[in-house]
């Protein structure tokens, strides 16, 4: 059986074009691509910070199921991560631009990284992560 590769994590949204804000100009993604599927009433949207879908690289696939408005998050899902070169300043763009900041940054308790946690427009939480040097 040959090596896999991870592709990508999906996750269900309310608005489509609110959360690729949030991700594209909060967070530094880059729309990757968009697939809108009117027959079968939905929209996948593919984030990154790559140029779309390279070996190894992460991307974040946002489905809009049209008419869906709201989803129940459950508490089975914890967290997406994303690594960042400051954490604090990371905090204070997402905060100024209208998201949530639910822990502040800080470093993590016998670790090696600060870490702050903030949601998106539908309460996915997000870790942001900074290697201390």
């Amino acid at each position: 059986m040959s090596q896999g590769r991870f592709l990508h994590t999906m996750i269900r949204v309310g608005e489509i074009d609110r959360s690729v804000k949030f991700y594209t100009e909060l967070l530094g993604m880059k729309e990757l691509r968009r697939n809108d599927v009117p027959a079968g009433k939905y929209t996948l949207v593919f984030l990154g910070y790559g140029e779309g879908n390279k070996e190894g690289q992460g991307e974040i696939e946002l489905t809009y199921n049209y008419g869906v408005e709201k989803y129940e998050l459950g508490n089975a899902f914890g967290h997406l991560a994303v690594g960042v070169p400051d954490v604090a300043a990371a905090c204070e763009k997402v905060r100024a631009g209208g998201g949530k900041v639910t822990r502040e940054a800080g470093p993590v308790k016998h670790g090696t990284t600060i870490i702050a946690f903030v949601e998106d427009p539908d309460g996915y939480k997000i870790e942001l992560i900074q290697r201390m040097s």
